[in-house]
């Protein structure tokens, strides 16, 4: 055996500073970008070539706002609380959302939902006043609200009401509001369908309703929806969308409701509304005796129900007597309470309306006068 082995042949090794030397010169060389580039000293701004009139669709966009965002206004509602340590009390914003001037006399129309379980509510007009709000009434089924602010007649501006009546889907719809607190916003869309029913935050139905593709995001809610004219056309309402942003579905409630319901909560505080004077079973009662229609519980003394001769449910030593289940009003079905009340809604007070009920195995129809239901 050799006892000599021969040597590998030894590799070239580049020194620990050579290798930070060139680690450095990069790192300058990258940072140092400017180095590489041609500098002109005689660079100097483009000239400014003038655009010419405006197109006429942006114009009326742009008259539009400066008509209608004077009426518009950033309602945030205020939640009162007590500390448990210190018993102070001290305030905190609820929610925010939008109204508008419905006249010189400084009342405030919004969304119930966006009033609903405040403390106290602050209305800032677009001159940015702030002025102290105060609920003048609400009607829950239609999402409506009226505040009431002591601003000088000088600084209201009440809105331009159109009509929801002639509305033809496609065309052009403009909302202004305040979306997530961004005051005096305008948005654009176009009427998306008509007749639409959402629910309010009570459940009930409310019908006829404007869906738009105008971007409606939280703190929109309360905000005039108009029409290309700038009028008030609709008071958007509601949003269809899982992650709570605008996905170009939107709601509004139409001015024609707006129009009824507004004056009766200035007047009353509260909509005065038809009826006929009975209570009803819960829908879930309804589910487990397996019936469809309204069953009537009790009959109010004296009321339109009793002077028609309408029979409530009775208890009786040989068990309980069901009272007359409301099966159609008008001649039109009737599933369910909502289904009879948006009957109602369609007439006044002191008209008559038809019945159909069924009693024991008997079905009957009997004429009511509504009367005044709170």
């Amino acid at each position: 055996m050799n006892p000599y082995r021969p040597h590998s042949p030894r590799r070239p090794l580049i020194s620990t500073w050579a290798v930070l030397l060139l680690v450095v010169a990069g790192l300058w060389w990258y940072s140092h970008p400017s180095d590489r580039v041609t500098r002109d000293p005689e660079a100097e701004p483009k000239p400014v070539v003038a655009r010419g009139d405006l197109a006429a669709d942006e114009q009326n966009t742009i008259d539009l706002f400066q008509l209608a965002s004077p009426s518009v206004a950033y309602i945030t509602s205020i939640e009162v609380r007590r500390s448990l340590f210190s018993l102070n009390v001290y305030e905190i914003p609820q929610g925010t959302g939008s109204g508008f001037v419905w006249d010189k006399d400084g009342h405030i129309v919004t969304n119930f939902h966006v009033i609903g379980g405040a403390s106290r509510l602050e209305v800032t007009l677009a001159d940015h006043s702030t002025w102290e709000g105060v609920l003048v009434g609400a009607a829950p089924d239609k999402d409506l609200a009226v505040l009431r602010i002591k601003a000088p007649d000088g600084q209201l501006k009440p809105i331009v009401v159109g009509d929801s009546a002639n509305l033809q889907v496609g065309q052009k719809v403009f909302a202004i509001g305040n979306p997530f607190g961004l005051d005096q916003t305008i948005t654009s869309g176009i009427v998306s369908a008509l007749g639409r029913e959402i629910k309010a935050d009570n459940g009930r139905t409310i019908q006829g309703v404007i869906q738009t593709d105008a971007a409606i995001n939280p703190g929109n809610s309360g905000g005039p929806l108009l029409d290309s004219a700038g009028r008030l056309i609709g008071v958007n309402t509601a949003i269809y969308s899982p992650s709570g942003a605008s996905s170009g579905i939107g709601f509004a409630v139409p001015v024609a409701s707006v129009n009824q319901v507004v004056p009766e909560l200035i007047k009353h505080g509260r909509l005065i509304r038809p009826g006929i004077g009975v209570s009803v079973a819960n829908e879930s009662i309804m589910k487990r005796l397996g019936l469809a229609g309204v069953l009537v519980m009790e009959v109010q003394p004296g009321g339109a129900a009793a002077k028609a001769g309408l029979r409530g449910t009775r208890r009786l030593p040989g068990g309980v007597v069901l009272g007359d289940i409301i099966e159609s009003v008008d001649g039109l079905p009737v599933a369910s309470l909502d289904d009879m009340l948006t009957i109602f809604d369609k007439h006044k007070v002191l008209e008559e309306v038809e019945l159909g009920i069924r009693r024991d195995e008997q079905r009957l129809g009997i004429r009511v006068i509504l009367q005044e239901v709170g």
